[in-house]
């Protein structure tokens, strides 16, 4: 029988999922973050021994990585150039021109990846509708070419103003640059991010061409690899906007890989969500180094078309880098299990941003670590098994971990449990708080949604997070610990296109919008069909419109159908609808425009209809019972110890508990009742 494995490298832990018909087995790993591709290997050896299976067996791999996004981060990326026009080479550098940190006089902008002496520009000039001011100095081309050479540039990227309404120029000095320098990763902003607003399209192509050399060495000595390990079967990769795609358009764009992994992890909630019938929710997440929270609503996930990576504020907005890739929309906190905790200058428990990681870790690993974090909390309150966390992998050890809190408890005048109760109590509000934010900022309210948890940490303070938010329901699907992963196996291979053309409703040309969107489709098609030749394609459309004045747009869902010459009246409708479900209410008789159309292209996934109801069954009795600490009474409770193998379909049993598996530690305080339903996931119900 044919299996399928996925892979999944986070800033902790590397997480492996092997699928099997409806068998699965899944390990979890410490990163290599020197050599991320050694942890996959090991663990797809290691999978692959534990399951009995074939490597010739395995006839899909689904890879999502941080690899893009730590290069950026990390600024390890290749020597780049950038080519711009005449004029405007410190537009990167200008940014927004705000300050993101209103009072803080010390306030630092993340420099550009590329520094001012490799930024070139070039005689040329476009207009906004695509027109040439000015034709390409070819010459000027040539001039920089050879700069570039002396630089020994390893990549280059070329963005001209206005290229997303005439590329030409940028097409000829691709081919020059090409020419003058083989072996030079180039990328062209009309390929990468053919649309408006000059610096988020400069920054996105920058980044691109930053990480596109390691990347393209990385994925083709990890396909490699699996190749001699045996593994036949095709190398795909998770992008940010939740759809798979194929090894050749990563190389490409790798830019579109970043932040692939909790895509994943959405994934998977929104096919929790259709069997639960939860037609809103929030996805939660929770690994070694952060968490993310992203809304559900009618089974749909936010989408958004920026992102920002390598902060210099690592989660103040504006304070990053810019890009502009089709991403799931999501927050994300410094809020892992190892996240590091510490006393501010008032005295008060301060939980991240920064994170222990895999080197050396929380203290309770044992490898060096002496600083407390969110892992030794858990570990001192009594929620984990030291000999059981990540499959008995990485034995815990509560007394580094007590060790370690000590530093908190002095100041705070209590023990190593009382201070691991105000860490787990402050990075829980910690979370709250962020959900609460992003809501408010989307329109929306958290309360009478169910929260879909999984990663590591997610399902030990899922509980604790739900009543904060004044959700009743907790859902912990199968396999939660590695949660992104399965969802890499849930995901569509997909790919979106996006076109920037400004064009006012009272002045709609209808022709130009069909023929546009069928280049799109043509385009998108290239992609994805190679790597599902024969499946059934879901063709998806947005606009992106305002009202004349306003600065920035709202996306709007569009028909899969050719605009008729009438359809401005259509259009309005639809935007109207979307800009009062955001804002409250529309504003009459203000002039309607739209900016930038996308077209997504994805094999058809159907989610799955909702689990049929069960009679429900007492659980057999615990397998023991530990004495927690519960945060949030402050007082010792008895727990009782269930085996997650134990417990069938049916069965019921109230808090407090544990629920334990090789993956993660679920707890169900007192006041939940927890059930297993009908598809073997743990749903708490709040009774209070």
């Amino acid at each position: 029988m044919s299996s399928r494995l996925a892979v999944d490298i986070g800033g902790t832990f590397t997480d492996v999922v092997l699928e099997t018909g409806t068998i699965s087995h899944s390990i979890k790993i410490l990163t290599t973050p020197d050599a991320p591709e050694r942890a996959v290997l090991e663990g797809v050896r290691s999978i692959l021994a534990e399951a009995k299976c074939r490597p010739q067996d395995v006839t899909l791999v689904v890879h999502g990585t941080t690899l893009a996004t730590n290069a950026l981060i990390e600024r390890k990326g290749a020597r780049t150039a950038l080519v711009t026009t005449e004029g405007f080479r410190d537009s990167v550098e200008m940014a927004w021109e705000h300050r993101f940190e209103q009072y803080d006089i010390y306030m630092e902008r993340p420099q550009p990846l590329v520094s001012r002496d490799l930024r070139f520009g070039v005689p040329e000039r476009v207009a906004s509708d695509g027109a040439v001011l000015l034709a390409l100095d070819e010459a000027a081309v040539h001039r920089v070419a050879a700069q570039l050479k002396a630089e020994k540039i390893e990549a280059v990227a070329v963005c001209f103003l206005h290229s997303f309404t005439n590329e030409a120029h940028e097409r000829r000095t691709g081919e020059i640059l090409a020419e003058a320098l083989p072996g030079v990763a180039i990328s062209l902003s009309c390929e990468v991010c053919p649309e408006i607003r000059e610096y988020e399209r400069t920054s996105t192509t920058i980044a691109n061409a930053y990480v596109l050399p390691r990347m393209a060495g990385y994925l083709g000595q990890l396909e490699a690899d699996l190749k001699k390990e045996g593994i036949a079967g095709p190398l795909l990769l998770m992008m940010s906007s939740g759809g798979i795609t194929t090894v050749d358009t990563a190389r490409r764009y790798p830019v579109r890989l970043v932040e692939s992994g909790p895509a994943g992890g959405a994934i998977l909630a929104r096919t929790v969500a259709a069997e639960n019938d939860a037609r809103k929710a929030v996805a939660f997440d929770m690994g070694g180094t952060t968490a993310k929270l992203t809304l559900l609503d009618d089974l749909e996930l936010q989408r958004s078309r920026q992102f920002e990576v390598a902060r210099a504020y690592r989660f103040v907005q504006g304070s990053g880098l810019p890009v502009r890739i089709p991403v799931i929309e999501l927050v994300e906190i410094g809020a892992g299990g190892g996240s590091i905790a510490r006393l501010d200058a008032l005295g008060r428990i301060q939980v991240g941003p920064d994170s222990a990681g895999s080197v050396p870790g929380p203290a309770s690993y044992g490898r060096g670590g002496t600083e407390p974090t969110v892992t030794d909390a858990d570990t001192a309150l009594g929620r984990l098994d030291p000999a059981r966390f990540a499959g008995g992998a990485i034995p815990l050890h509560r007394d580094k971990a007590e060790a370690a809190l000590q530093a908190l408890a002095g100041p705070l005048r209590t023990d190593a449990q009382g201070a691991a109760a105000g860490v787990a109590e402050i990075v829980d509000e910690t979370m709250a708080s962020a959900a609460r934010v992003h809501a408010v900022e989307n329109g929306k309210d958290t309360a009478d949604r169910a929260l879909i948890a999984f990663g590591g940490a997610a399902p030990l303070h899922a509980a604790r997070l739900a009543r904060k938010l004044g959700m009743k329901q907790v859902i912990v699907p199968v396999g939660a610990g590695v949660g992104s992963a399965f969802g890499f196996l849930r995901a569509s291979i997909a790919y979106e296109v996006v076109r920037t053309r400004h064009q006012r409703l009272d002045m709609l040309d209808a022709k130009m919008l069909n023929e546009l969107f069928a280049t799109m489709r043509a385009e998108a098609e290239a992609v994805v069909r190679p790597a599902a030749p024969g499946e059934t394609l879901v063709e998806s459309r947005q606009a992106f419109m305002r009202y004349r004045g306003q600065g920035h747009e709202i996306a709007v869902p569009l028909p899969n159908e050719p605009f008729a010459s009438d359809a401005a009246g259509e259009l309005r409708r639809r935007f109207e609808a979307t800009y009062e479900q955001v804002f409250g209410r529309a504003i009459p008789k203000l002039e309607v425009e739209a900016l930038t159309w996308t077209l997504s292209l994805a094999t058809d996934r159907p989610l799955p209809a909702p689990a049929k109801a069960i009679a429900t069954s007492a659980a057999p009795p615990p397998s023991g019972h530990r004495e927690v600490l519960d945060p949030a009474s402050g007082a010792r409770e008895k727990t009782a110890l269930h085996e997650r193998a134990a417990l069938k379909p049916g069965m019921t049993f109230d808090g407090p508990a544990l629920i334990v598996e090789d993956g993660t530690t679920t707890v169900v305080p007192k006041g939940f009742t927890a059930r297993i339903n009908s598809v073997s996931q743990i749903v708490l119900e709040d009774r209070a």
